[in-house]
């Protein structure tokens, strides 16, 4: 597909609350190596307790364009947004896609009364990193051994509209490992 025509399919695309049978169109997205994959019941609990986090894009004939799965936890000022899994297949990366899905993410997020959006990212994952920084996301922290006992995470933070002082954000000078996780 030339650029033209991916982009003119971002434009007839549709964003849309993620549906248990959009989990049976998503191999395009779901193969990709960088993508993180879980078993039917987990983006199950995720639309049951938090449909307002899941969102996927359509474009034209239904094909996915990627979507983002994520939830609301922690308890007072820890009250925050997380993204379990954000993603968009190759043929339609660098079309923004990613962040439409993000915004919408940290819109429910603020609406939610969240004091941050938070995630995980591989250390190895330049490019995602690079394009969470562009957003506006800080590293908080390293999570040693978070990606199967084996690669590190960077614990990327991103301060909503409630955290006025960005208290949120501010980095630890220390890494954890991923059993410390709260």
């Amino acid at each position: 597909q030339d650029q033209g025509a991916r982009l003119l399919a971002l434009t007839m695309s549709t964003n849309l609350r993620f549906s248990p049978l959009d989990l049976l169109r998503f191999n395009n997205v779901n193969l990709d190596p960088l993508t993180e994959t879980y078993q039917m019941s987990f983006y199950l609990q995720y639309l049951a307790k938090w449909p307002e986090y899941c969102v996927h894009v359509h474009g034209p004939h239904a094909r996915s364009m990627g979507y983002i799965l994520g939830k609301a936890e922690g308890e007072g000022e820890n009250w925050h947004g997380h993204v379990t899994a954000v993603t968009v297949p190759p043929e339609y990366r660098r079309l923004g896609v990613a962040l439409q899905l993000m915004e919408v993410l940290e819109r429910v997020s603020d609406w939610d009364r969240g004091y941050f959006v938070d995630l995980f990212v591989r250390k190895s994952n330049g490019v995602a990193i690079d394009f969470y920084r562009k957003l506006g996301y800080s590293v908080y922290r390293t999570v040693l051994g978070y990606y199967s006992g084996v690669e590190d995470a960077y614990d990327m933070r991103k301060a909503l509209s409630r955290d006025v002082d960005k208290k949120s954000i501010v980095p630890l000078n220390h890494p954890v490992n991923s059993d410390e996780l709260e």
